[in-house]
């Protein structure tokens, strides 16, 4: 017990400490400028609306104006979407991350994203019309296999499992799975229906899908957050978790049904959108310290302010046609994933 305390007391002082006026300000000030971006957001589109005709939109609806009804049936969903996803892969990459204390850890890099997608295109090709709450369910089904297969590629190895040979399996698996999900769409002749799902995108998104979608991803975040405790002690080690009372085996299980619950919501509805969980939780920790009990809140807003910003972003940059927000996102998310290999590359 002593050594695993000393082991603790030494790797904290090595790494910056928990600053929860950081984590105050964000989670403050990140729910303002979201609720500022998701207005703007509702506001820009091929046809501008006015923020009085949004207000009025969304807290005094009236069927019978056109305005209201693309507010609500279109732009609302979208935007509450991208929130929610966005949401979903920031805490996802946060608890794999803290849990494998791999750096490198993201559902999209790990095959949770293209296993997922295998199932949905296996769904759209052999069960055409299956409804909403089965795809959300074989989403999960896709991710827990994948997963389980990257960790067991990767386990294969001479010297065991390493964050840079996770994420080669992941990488391999994952181009592996998104092979057959193209030869299974063109055989099938479904590519046109699932080739801006493949992009990512926020479009078509609509509420019926977010009322089945956000009890999944209210009750994992709130899993997320009982854990996050835990979690910070299982970054700090699994033999120091372990010397501080910790069931490290339990509290890996849950973690990764919070991860695939997440990560297969995210992917049901707005498709494969990588490095969002990569990027976020790198970010937030930089700002507010080791502790997850700030880091999963706070990756939570940054992580729905970068996909509403990034869907905002992509639908000006070729007006009116769309652009896939996970396009955009990955234009950012590739160079901070090379800078980050390279930098664990260094560290080995």
């Amino acid at each position: 017990m002593s050594q695993a305390l000393e082991t603790m007391s030494h790797k904290q002082q090595r790494r910056p400490k928990s600053r929860p006026w950081a984590a105050t300000f964000i989670l403050t000030g990140g729910l303002v400028l979201l609720a500022c971006g998701m207005g703007l957001s509702i506001s820009f589109g091929a046809a501008d609306i006015p923020f009085l005709v949004v207000w009025e939109a969304i807290f005094q609806f009236n069927p019978d104006l056109n305005q209201h009804q693309v507010i609500q049936e279109l732009r609302l969903p979208r935007v509450l979407g991208g929130a929610m996803v966005g949401a979903s892969l920031a805490v996802a990459g946060a608890i794999m991350q803290g849990m494998t204390r791999n750096p490198l850890a993201d559902s999209g890099l790990l095959g949770l994203n293209a296993g997922a997608g295998l199932m949905l295109t296996l769904c759209f090709a052999f069960f055409p019309g299956l409804p909403f709450m089965y795809l959300i369910m074989y989403s999960f089904l896709g991710a827990g296999v994948s997963v389980a297969l990257v960790y067991g590629i990767g386990s294969l190895a001479k010297g065991g499992l390493t964050p840079v040979r996770l994420v080669l399996a992941g990488a391999a698996l994952s181009a592996l799975l998104s092979a057959l999900s193209e030869g299974i769409a063109l055989y099938f002749h479904i590519g046109q229906d699932l080739a801006y799902w493949y992009a990512g995108g926020l479009a078509g998104t609509t509420l019926f899908q977010l009322k089945i979608m956000l009890p999944w991803i209210a009750a994992a975040i709130a899993g997320a957050i009982v854990l996050s405790r835990s979690i910070t002690m299982l970054s700090l080690g699994e033999e120091v978790a372990r010397g501080l009372g910790q069931r490290t085996q339990l509290i890996k299980l849950a973690g990764a049904i919070i991860v695939l619950v997440l990560a297969g919501s995210a992917v049901s509805v707005v498709g494969s959108v990588g490095f969002v969980g990569l990027m976020i939780p790198h970010l937030t920790r930089k700002l507010v310290g080791v502790d997850y009990r700030w880091i999963i809140p706070c990756s939570a807003v940054l992580g729905s302010l970068l996909v509403v910003f990034a869907d905002l972003g992509a639908r000006m940059v070729n007006p009116p046609y769309e652009t896939p927000v996970g396009a955009l996102i990955a234009l950012i998310g590739v160079p901070f994933f090379l800078y980050l290999a390279r930098k664990e590359r260094r560290e080995l």
